[in-house]
């Protein structure tokens, strides 16, 4: 078991669906993954929805703020990465030529956030913890496993997140199918960053996928497409062994899903 009472700076440390339609977004994830919810009720902003195994917090899902749904963003996943000051945090991404969304506020008791846009259009969550430290549980299935970049330039996405965070990254070599950076956080390879697909529409800007660990990946895809899900990419080996698949969910946010090696 891979529990957590705490997550070293840099790290992702929460995901959170924001969805179009929390009620069928949060059936969605609990079909596929056998999570557990805990409602909270937050007035006007509807119901914040924690996910959680064996009691302990996961991942969360919530309906898209007003605001994103005008402007057309579509249902997604925010990646959050624990900083130990979210203020000096987002002034440093400032300095390395981010944009801050949302400046730095408190969330209750939990911690202090801000919302910025790295250099090349991807949107990132910055935690500053306090009573809430993000995920307790990860690297095992059904829990988060892996964050990936896919972005418009990523050589000025290496030297942001680098100069951000102190990532360490590692590149593919030349005999690779693709170009493919994989950095390591304190010493652990846990982030990929990969160039955006010559296919993909002009229209759609960098951005941040969580990927979920699941034991049999034929079956949980299988599962997803039962449940309303659409595939997107694979599922495709890796040559370490392992295997993914991209996918859809029912309002189309966009995650994966990663079977280790055996």
């Amino acid at each position: 078991m891979a529990e957590f009472t705490a997550h070293a700076p840099g790290t992702f440390s929460w995901v959170e669906l924001a969805t179009s339609d929390p009620k069928s977004g949060v059936a969605f994830y609990r079909a596929l993954f056998g999570w557990d919810v805990v409602e909270h009720d937050m007035g006007p902003s509807g119901v914040y929805t924690i996910f959680t195994m064996r009691g302990k917090d996961v991942a969360a899902g919530a309906g898209q703020h007003p605001q994103e749904r005008q402007m057309g963003v579509p249902p997604h996943w925010n990646l959050y990465v624990t900083v130990p000051s979210a203020d000096q945090a987002a002034e440093r991404a400032t300095s390395l030529g981010a944009t801050v969304l949302d400046a730095p506020f408190d969330v209750m008791q939990q911690g202090r956030m801000a919302i910025i846009r790295d250099p090349t259009g991807a949107v990132l969550q910055l935690w500053e913890p306090k009573a809430h430290i993000g995920v307790k549980i990860r690297n095992e299935p059904n829990t988060l496993c892996w964050s990936e970049l896919t972005t418009k330039d990523p050589k000025a996405a290496e030297a942001f997140y680098v100069g951000m965070f102190g990532w360490v990254p590692k590149h593919s070599g030349n005999a690779a199918v693709m170009e493919y950076t994989e950095f390591s956080v304190n010493g652990q390879p846990s982030v990929g960053m990969m160039a955006m697909p010559e296919n993909m529409p002009p229209h759609v800007p960098s951005y941040w996928m969580p990927y979920f660990q699941v034991t049999d990946l034929d079956a949980s895809t299988a599962t997803a497409k039962s449940l309303g899900g659409n595939v997107m990419v694979g599922p495709q080996n890796i040559p370490d062994g392992a295997r993914f698949v991209i996918l859809q969910d029912p309002q189309k946010a966009v995650f994966a899903l990663y079977q280790p090696a055996r």
